[in-house]
């Protein structure tokens, strides 16, 4: 079983990122929440903690090996936790964890169903299946009282640098809902072409101005 891989990051597309490793490309999957991250990595090496599973129709014969990879092991440990609730398949997972990790813990251990309805893919009764079988579960990945955001609009029209932005800022803990708000202003204020890192800095500073 393959439970660590180093190599460069390639790649990063929605749902997964290809990582080079003495010539061979893996195509490993990964939740939306690290989108950010890996985007930032791209063209350096990294060391992912995978998980291993069989995807397919075992009727049919046609399993196919796949890799899920994270960039911390603890999320890797919360996600082995998170796909054993009822329903929960892998893919069902990979979708719905579009947020930290931290924020969705707290979540669970809150009891906060409205909150983990939320998250893609996850509508009420499954937030409440979540809590039923988690919560007192998963307290050691929960940060503090983070809550999983409001969503505030689509960024599909934003720029590759705005959306790889937000990504960033997301995986830096931030919430979707309060990043792109940030972002938003930023834009408001700072018309023109930037590139990623400057407009994490541009939002940051929107914040530190809100916060005075």
């Amino acid at each position: 079983m393959i439970v660590r891989m180093t190599g460069t990051v390639s790649e990063v597309h929605d749902d997964y990122t290809v990582i080079d490793h003495d010539g061979l490309g893996y195509e490993v999957l990964v939740c939306g929440y690290a989108l950010g991250e890996l985007n930032a990595c791209l063209g350096r090496e990294v060391t992912l903690h995978t998980l291993e599973y069989l995807e397919g129709s075992a009727a049919g014969g046609n399993m196919i090996p796949r890799l899920v990879g994270f960039l911390h092991a603890e999320d890797r440990a919360f996600f082995k936790k998170f796909i054993t609730v009822k329903g929960m398949g892998v893919r069902k997972a990979i979708k719905a964890l579009a947020e930290p990790i931290g924020g969705v813990a707290a979540a669970i251990e809150a009891g906060d169903a409205r909150s983990l309805a939320r998250l893609p893919g996850i509508g009420k009764r499954a937030a409440e299946q979540i809590i039923a079988e988690l919560k007192g579960k998963v307290a050691d990945f929960a940060l503090g009282t983070v809550e999983i955001a409001e969503p505030v609009g689509t960024t599909e029209a934003w720029p590759a640098e705005l959306r790889d932005a937000l990504q960033v800022m997301i995986a830096l803990g931030e919430r979707r809902a309060e990043g792109q708000r940030w972002l938003e202003r930023a834009v408001q204020l700072n018309p023109g072409s930037h590139t990623v890192e400057d407009w994490v800095r541009l939002a940051y500073r929107v914040r530190s101005s809100s916060e005075g």
